[in-house]
C-alpha cells in the first residue's frame, strides 16, 4: 500500500516508560499552537486504558489524551492496533476499533504482518485531513528479537518511510548506553533513519550532562534536540498503562476523605482515579496484592477490569472480598465500576466462554443483581444525570454483559432517559458502567460532599488538564529545540 507523503516524525523509546506519551502529547499541544493542524497516531498500543471513538471503537488512553492536545475528536485510526492484555501470555486484539479475537503471544507475532495493511490504512486516513502526524512508537526500538514483522516501531517507520527520534529516560540511569546500545542494535538502514534523541526526565544541573553529549555523538553521530527537565505536573494527566500504578501508592498522605482502590490483576481503565486524586482533600490509595483493605477507608472504589471473573477470584484470594464485607458493616461506602460493578453482584455467569471456560460464579452480594457476560460488546459515548442529586454526568460504556436485578430498580444514573447502575437498599454499595464520571465537576463535588460537608470547593478538572497541557507546550518550547525537529519532516 502506498502511503500519503504528509510531513510525520516518529518518537521511538530505548525502553518502555521513557516518556513517550507525554512528549508527544506535550509536542501535539505545541505545534497546534503555533497554527498547525496536527494528529497523533500509533500503530501498535498494549493497555488495558482505553477510550471510545466516535465510530464507537476503542483506541488507547494515550492516543485520547493526545488528540485532546490536538483539539480533535477521537477515531479508531489513530490507534489501528490495541493489544489489551487479558494474561501473562495472551491479549485481545483490537483492529480499527474492534475485537478480532484473543491470541497467545506467540500466534500474535504469526499475526502482525497481515495488520500492516490496516496500520498503513490508518495512517493514510490521518495524513488526509492535517498538517503533521506525530507517531508514538511501542515499548523499545532496541527490541531487535521482535523485529521480523514488526508494526510498532522501526517495522512501521520504514514501511511509512519516516524520520525518527530516540527519547531515553535518564532518571533510570544509563541513558549513555541506553542511546547508543539502541543504535547499535539496529540496522544499517534503521540507523539512517535515525535523526537524533530527546532525553526525558533529567533532574539537577544539566551543565554536568553536556560532556555526555559529545560522547553521544562520537560513538552514535546522533544530534541531541534536547535535554527536557523532569516535568512535575505531568502526575496530573491520564496515565497510559498500569505501570504508572508500580509507582503511584497513596497520591496524597493526608486529606479529610480517603478512597482506597485494590488493584486489581487485570485493572483496566483506573484512569477514573485520576478525578479524584486531583482533589487537594482527597487520598486515593492503591492497595497491592498481600496488602489488606485499610479500615479506615471512607470509601472502597472497585475499578475495572479486563478479565472481571479472574479479578473476582483474585480479590476473594486477597481476603479483599471479607475486608469490602467488614467496612460495609462498619457504615462504610463502595463503589464498583464496569467490572468492579459487576463483582458487587450475587453472581457472574459466563455462558459462551467468553473469558475461558464457560462457568457461573458467586458475586461479593453486595448488589442485588447478576451479569451475564455475553456479547456484542458495549462501546458508546453517553451522557446523563445522577438520580440521587441531579447532577449531570458525561462518560463512556465499554464492557462485556448485562447486568440485571432486584437493586436495579433503584438505578443510580440515568443515561440519555434510561437507568442505569443501581444502589443498595441501604444506600452504601452502588455501581455503574459509565466510565469517566467523576469527570464531572459537579456530580464530583456532591459525591464527595457526602463524606465531607465542609470540604472546600472542587477543582475543575478539565480545565485543569489543558492547562497541564499548555504548560508541557511551554516546557518543550524552552527545552528542545522544536524548530529542528518541524524541519526533519520537510514541512
Amino acid at each position: 500500500m502506498s502511503v500519503k507523503k504528509t510531513p510525520a516524525l516518529m518518537f521511538q523509546g530505548t525502553g518502555s516508560d521513557v516518556g513517550k506519551s507525554l512528549l508527544v502529547a506535550g509536542l501535539c499541544r505545541a505545534y497546534v499552537r503555533r497554527g498547525l493542524r496536527v494528529a497523533p497516531f500509533k500503530p501498535q498500543n498494549m493497555s488495558n486504558n482505553a477510550a471510545v471513538t466516535v465510530e464507537g471503537g476503542e483506541i488507547g488512553r494515550a492516543q485520547a489524551l493526545q488528540a485532546r492536545a490536538c483539539g480533535l475528536d477521537l477515531t479508531v485510526h489513530m490507534n489501528p492496533v490495541l493489544l489489551k492484555p487479558q494474561s501473562e501470555v495472551g491479549s485481545q486484539v483490537v483492529v480499527q476499533g474492534k475485537v478480532v479475537g484473543n491470541v497467545s503471544a506467540r500466534d500474535y507475532a504469526a499475526m502482525k504482518p497481515s495488520l500492516m495493511p490496516s496500520v498503513l490504512e490508518s495512517f493514510n486516513k490521518l495524513a488526509d485531513a492535517c498538517d503533521l502526524v506525530l507517531i508514538e512508537g511501542a515499548g523499545s526500538a532496541a527490541e531487535v528479537n521482535l523485529r521480523k514483522g514488526d508494526i510498532a516501531n522501526m517495522g512501521f517507520a520504514e514501511a511509512a518511510d519516516i524520520p525518527v527520534i530516540l527519547i531515553g529516560d535518564i532518571d533510570r540511569g544509563g541513558v549513555i548506553a541506553s542511546l547508543v546500545g539502541t543504535h547499535i542494535l539496529l540496522k544499517g538502514s534503521e540507523r539512517d533513519r535515525i535523526k537524533g534523541y530527546l532525553i526525558n526526565k533529567f533532574r539537577g544541573d544539566v551543565n554536568l550532562f553536556v560532556p555526555a553529549l559529545d560522547i553521544i555523538k562520537q560513538q552514535s553521530g546522533l544530534k541531541s534536540f534536547g535535554i527536557v527537565p523532569f516535568f512535575q505536573k505531568a502526575r496530573l494527566l491520564p496515565d497510559e498503562d498500569a505501570m504508572s500504578l508500580d509507582k503511584r501508592g497513596a497520591d496524597q498522605t493526608t486529606g479529610s476523605i480517603k478512597i482506597v482502590v485494590p488493584r486489581l490483576s487485570r485493572i483496566a481503565n483506573f484512569d477514573d482515579l485520576d478525578p479524584l486524586r486531583s482533589e487537594e482533600d482527597v487520598q486515593v490509595e492503591i492497595v497491592e496484592a498481600g496488602s489488606p483493605l485499610p479500615g479506615d477507608a471512607d470509601v472502597i472504589l472497585l475499578p475495572g477490569s479486563k478479565a472481571t471473573l479472574a479479578d473476582l477470584a483474585f480479590v476473594r484470594e486477597q481476603g479483599w472480598d471479607i475486608d469490602i464485607k467488614a467496612h460495609v458493616r462498619r457504615g462504610g461506602r463502595v463503589v464498583g465500576l464496569c467490572g468492579g460493578y459487576q463483582i458487587l453482584g450475587v453472581s457472574i455467569s459466563d455462558p459462551d466462554g467468553i473469558e475461558g471456560q464457560p462457568q457461573t460464579q458467586d458475586g461479593l452480594g453486595l448488589l442485588q443483581m447478576d451479569t451475564i457476560l455475553k456479547g456484542p460488546k458495549t462501546l458508546r459515548e453517553t451522557e446523563g444525570t445522577c438520580l440521587s442529586d441531579g447532577e449531570k454526568v458525561r462518560g463512556y460504556e465499554m464492557h462485556m454483559g448485562v447486568s440485571s436485578g432486584p437493586d436495579c430498580a433503584n438505578p443510580w444514573l440515568l443515561l440519555k432517559g434510561e437507568p442505569e447502575g443501581c444502589i443498595s437498599k441501604d444506600g452504601r454499595v452502588m455501581g455503574t458502567y459509565l466510565h469517566g464520571l467523576f469527570n464531572a465537576d459537579g456530580f464530583r463535588d456532591a459525591f464527595l460532599r457526602q463524606l465531607d460537608q465542609d470540604r472546600g470547593a472542587s477543582l475543575s478538572y478539565d480545565q485543569q488538564i489543558d492547562e497541564v497541557l499548555d504548560e508541557l507546550a511551554d516546557h518543550l518550547e524552552k527545552t528542545c529545540d522544536l524548530d529542528g525537529l518541524l524541519a526533519l519532516t520537510d514541512i
